[in-house]
């Protein structure tokens, strides 16, 4: 066996220890890491995921999960006129069920299960009682990597995350476990951190939280201060008066601002409504 093989199969030894808890091994492997990578052994992506690796076994729930206000939840008496709106305009695909008491979570209710309801013609004869299923509960000291293995062994998706009083924390999804390894999952609301303003169709475009608010000015031809925010996602905040959640439309002026994309800390996405077509500024003629 060549002496690459061999420092690979070493590697694996010691990933599958760190990720047992050692600590010792974790630091020594993250430095042999960060030498392979120096020696060109391996790239870049690499060294950042397999530090990923490393780095979900020191992290607990609490330190990944979708807090209790920023939860998109239904309830178990929402009739189907006011369930469908949620689901839609959320772009989630699971929602926990409460009933009354916003911590009595009755189940996880899947988008596809009430799409299929109504695809088939049964809306009237819907009952959300009947689609709903199982809710999986973590308490919010959980190790990542354990939940992950559960996620997987038991093919799991989301998890209600509860604090030491029984009370619902948040909830915790497999792709918040997996981003903790690979990144940040990218999906059709991200925008190019090279372009702050991404049109998308007719007066329809993707704005990013952090987008200056100078900048979002000069595109829109606004006039919004910059002195009590620097950003479009602060200026969300400051008209919302809190983390916003996904799916909360907020008006602008002339201007529609549906918030797409919200981490536990940051507004990520927008997505603005214009009332005339906008061109990019590069291609707009000197008249504009």
């Amino acid at each position: 066996m060549t002496n690459t093989g061999s420092g690979a199969m070493n590697w694996m030894r010691k990933l599958g220890r760190a990720l047992s808890g050692e600590a010792d091994d974790r630091e020594d492997l993250s430095l042999q890491l960060r030498q392979a990578a120096d020696s060109g052994l391996i790239d870049a992506d690499a060294l950042r995921m397999l530090e990923g690796v490393l780095g979900v076994a020191e992290l607990q729930v609490r330190d990944i999960m979708v807090p209790r206000a920023q939860m998109v939840v239904v309830r178990r008496d929402d009739p189907p006129s006011k369930l469908l709106p949620v689901l839609v305009e959320s772009g989630h695909s699971r929602f926990p069920v409460m009933d009354d008491d916003r911590d009595d979570i009755v189940g996880i209710l899947l988008a596809k299960d009430v799409l299929r309801v109504f695809a088939s013609g049964d809306a009237e004869d819907f009952d959300i009682r009947e689609c709903t299923r199982p809710a999986v509960v973590v308490p919010e000291s959980k190790r990542v990597n354990v939940l992950l293995k559960e996620f997987r062994r038991n093919r799991n998706h989301m998890a209600i995350v509860i604090d030491e009083y029984g009370g619902v924390a948040g909830l915790v999804t497999i792709e918040d476990a997996i981003e903790q390894i690979v990144g940040d999952i990218d999906d059709e609301f991200d925008v190019d951190e090279e372009h702050d303003i991404r049109r998308e169709s007719e007066g329809q475009y993707l704005v990013r939280g952090a987008t200056p608010i100078d900048s979002f000015n000069e595109f829109f031809g606004t006039d919004l201060s910059d002195e009590a925010f620097d950003t479009v996602a602060g200026l969300v905040m400051q008209k919302l008066g809190r983390m916003p959640r996904r799916g909360e439309v907020l008006q602008v002026g002339e201007l529609e601002l549906r918030v797409l994309r919200v981490d536990r800390r940051r507004v990520e996405a927008i997505k603005v409504t214009a009332p005339r077509d906008l061109l990019p500024l590069e291609e707009r003629g000197s008249s504009d």
